[in-house]
């Protein structure tokens, strides 16, 4: 039968620093969660439902945005066209109310054909 090889074993004083290691690494991971966390929680979302070209000049975008404590919000819609570029923007109050999320709907104005209408931004 071979005899079985064994690792060779860490030096005496080696163990302390693999558990200093170890917390430190834990410890980062814990602050990463934490800090990705913060940034998020309480700020509002939001998500384009569905969007229709209506014709070459305008686009009809279905929202919904939640926002925590149905505070009022200014949304961001923009229509782009087949190179990604903007054709048209508009902003579009969202007023304050006691349900936290909301569905809107948009109808922009382009200066040429869109291919799809989205929220950028909502603050």
């Amino acid at each position: 039968m071979p005899s079985r090889k064994t690792l060779p074993r860490p030096a005496p004083g080696q163990l302390k620093w693999w558990v200093i290691g170890t917390v430190g690494i834990l410890g980062g991971v814990g602050l990463a969660i934490w800090f990705g966390l913060s940034a998020t929680l309480g700020q509002p979302s939001w998500q384009t439902l569905r969007y229709q070209v209506v014709s070459d000049q305008q686009v009809r975008v279905d929202f919904e945005v939640y926002r925590p404590g149905g505070t009022a919000l200014t949304c961001t819609i923009e229509a782009l066209a087949r190179d990604f570029s903007p054709v048209g923007t508009s902003s579009i109050e969202v007023p304050a109310s006691a349900d936290e999320t909301t569905r809107m709907s948009a109808t922009l104005r382009t200066t040429s054909r869109a291919v799809t209408g989205q929220v950028r931004t909502c603050s």
